[in-house]
């Protein structure tokens, strides 16, 4: 994290290129002060914090003991009482939320409360206490909710279904939900078999067995099939409507790992199913098969007409017909998909590609279908926006900040706070209280506070902040370009775009420096060790060690020349160049390998079978748009930014 100049607060307010010396108002009268700057009791705080989360009471009680004149009593008082929820008096924990009501801390342990009260069924008080839960962004609590209201005789079975979509997340609460819905008579037995494909498509064992029980065929059966799907085969169809979809979800388990197996085995058994799930058996090959870029694929979808698809299922569908420009098929896919899912930008953009093609359809209705996300200024925005005429540039600037605009930002308690946990290197606390103070703001205030952010060189939420408004615009926050003058000899060696580069750097990192992902990718370019140890080798950077990765002017070194040796492997586009940057050069290769002929680029993005990629590759092409427009003050394309992309003809790359 780079030093935090918190003091500002208390001192110098910069506008713009000016810089006036302006007294701040005092902070307004809330217990914690003191907050700028460090305090010799950090070290016990941030331990305290480990504590908690550890449930650790005897350490707890030692380090909050140490802390009495702390300046978060609120945060010592809660991490005091979080690992006690479950012991300590409603009273208690009542008095926490009285005394900090209105903080982002308090709802936090409301938060945690209500799962606690959920997970004893103590409905009475979770009743009382769920109306005041600000944020109200708990899924687990939202299933407690419906399983309040399922307890009372409430009918909840439409809003049961648009929750319960991801068995991994399920927990205690949505696996509780589902079986009170059961029982309830709210979920029937096809409600019950939508979940266990769900299971199935999730190789979520745990709500398989449960649902298995509930349908009551056997749970170790149902068990077998996720895990084991080969002997689950081997055992056969059965003779149930439950024992043929669990015999299913092993057919679809078995074609994410063999696709020639687990179509061999349902061909096998087709003659001992229903006509519909047959049409489910094709659809779980169709989206394993679609999941690999199977030439395949496409037949499949078209043998699972009318089968019941997942939102997974449907989108996929949608994609292949994409990749074989069948656009009657995508059309007819977005117009089954669910309402919610069908008006997302991505749908919307190429329902609307679709109607163009349709000479049945008025052209205006494709139109509006554009009009309506050309002003979200993200990947299908910018299509929808270059389908109306026009290409990407960058908004004016709304007036300039004022010394008056900036001094009640600096000086909110809240954002206080959220710079003090940033300099702790306590993230998950400083982004809850920094994006708490957001909700109140008007957009001149979420300039202000990003420029405050900016002056704090947290760049992250300065981008995060700046990104609220809808009206006014400083594109300088959204899109920054630090560290430029360490970058720039770099690129230019290389003659490396640097948009594209910002456009990375801003999806990899949001500029934190010491950024360090699960895997260990460090730094702002997120160079994984290996890599850099290759890349370093190649362009004879002879001093490089491992320690140096998170080496700023190092990290940048190491990632612009890997962008370009990724570049020169993909042919010069900057499409497969995004993709191997982040899922790695193979599958890049791989991904390409699949194609007979050159692809729209959006097409090839739209398609990528990981998801992480997919929605990377999409962002960082949207953010390079954004910064070309900014860099060269002039409108941009991303249709010619992300090509075509021609199948590979050279041979294959070194590269890791």
């Amino acid at each position: 994290m780079p030093k935090l100049f918190a003091g500002w607060v208390l001192g110098v307010v910069c506008l713009g290129q000016l810089h006036a010396q302006v007294p701040v108002a005092a902070a307004p009268s809330v217990p914690e002060r003191g907050l700028t700057g460090p305090h010799p009791d950090d070290d016990t705080f941030v331990m305290l914090r480990d504590a908690s989360r550890l449930n650790d009471l005897a350490r707890v009680d030692t380090y909050a003991a140490r802390l009495q004149q702390y300046p978060l009593p609120s945060y010592v008082e809660y991490y005091r009482l979080k690992p006690r929820l479950a012991s300590t008096s409603p009273d208690e924990i009542r008095s926490f939320l009285i005394r900090y009501q209105g903080s982002a801390i308090a709802d936090r342990l409301r938060n945690d409360w209500l799962l606690e009260l959920g997970r004893a069924r103590d409905w009475v008080n979770f009743d009382q206490q769920l109306p005041l839960f600000v944020l109200n962004d708990d899924t687990q609590v939202r299933c407690y909710g419906l399983m309040s209201r399922v307890a009372r005789g409430e009918r909840v079975t439409e809003e049961a279904r648009a929750a319960l979509v991801n068995p991994q997340a399920y927990g205690d609460a949505c696996n509780g939900l589902l079986v009170a819905l059961a029982q309830a008579n709210q979920f029937d037995v096809n409600d019950l078999l939508v979940q266990l494909r769900l299971a199935g498509e999730t190789a979520s064992t745990g709500p398989a067995r449960r649902i298995a029980t509930l349908l009551g065929a056997s749970d170790a059966h149902a068990a077998q099939a996720v895990d084991f799907p080969a002997l689950a085969m081997a055992r056969g169809v059965g003779a149930t409507r439950a024992e043929h979809e669990i015999y299913l979800v092993a057919i679809s388990r078995m074609a994410r790992s063999s696709l020639k197996l687990a179509a061999v085995a349902l061909r096998k058994n087709l003659p001992l199913l229903s006509s519909q799930e047959q049409a489910i058996g094709w659809a779980v090959l169709a989206h394993a098969a679609s999941l690999k870029l199977d030439p395949d694929a496409a037949e499949y979808w078209r043998n699972s007409a009318g089968a019941p698809l997942t939102a997974e299922q449907v989108q996929w569908k949608t994609r292949i017909a994409l990749r074989q420009g069948d656009w009657k098929t995508v059309r007819s896919a977005i117009a089954d998909m669910p309402a919610p899912l069908r008006s997302q930008s991505a749908w919307t953009y190429w329902q609307a590609r679709a109607m163009q093609t349709d000479p049945a359809s008025p052209p205006e209705a494709a139109l509006a279908l554009y009009q309506r996300i050309a002003d979200q200024n993200n990947f299908y925005g910018q299509l929808a926006l270059e389908e109306l005429g026009q290409k990407i540039s960058i908004p004016p600037p709304g007036p300039a900040l004022t010394t008056e605009e900036l001094v009640p930002v600096a000086a909110n308690a809240g954002l206080r706070r959220a710079v003090k946990f940033f300099s702790l290197r306590l993230r998950p606390e400083g982004t809850r209280e920094w994006n708490w103070e957001l909700r109140k703001f008007s957009e001149r205030e979420l300039l202000a506070a990003a420029e405050f952010a900016r002056r704090n060189e947290i760049l992250d939420r300065m981008v995060h902040t700046s990104e609220r408004t809808r009206t006014q615009f400083d594109y300088t926050q959204r899109f920054p370009s630090p560290h430029i003058e360490l970058l720039s000899p770099t690129t230019n060696q290389l003659g490396l775009d640097k948009a594209w580069v910002y456009g990375l750097i801003r999806q990899e990192s949001r500029f934190m420096t010491d950024a360090r992902s699960s895997v260990g990718a460090s730094g702002l370019m997120q160079v994984m060790p290996a890599t850099a140890q290759y890349v370093a080798r190649k362009i004879g950077l002879g001093d490089y060690v491992k320690d140096k990765l998170n080496d700023l002017h190092t990290n940048l070194v190491l990632g612009s020349n890997y962008m370009n040796m990724v570049l020169a492997n993909a042919g010069g586009s900057q499409t497969l160049a995004t993709a191997a940057y982040n899922a790695g050069p193979g599958r890049m290769r791989a991904w390409r390998a699949t194609l007979s002929q050159p692809m729209e680029g959006a097409v090839f993005a739209e398609s990528i079978p990981y998801m992480e990629t997919r929605v990377y590759v999409k962002n960082v092409m949207a953010n390079a748009t954004n910064y070309a427009a900014l860099f060269e003050n002039r409108p941009q394309s991303l249709k010619a930014r992300l090509g075509r992309v021609a199948p590979r003809t050279d041979a294959p790359s070194d590269l890791p």
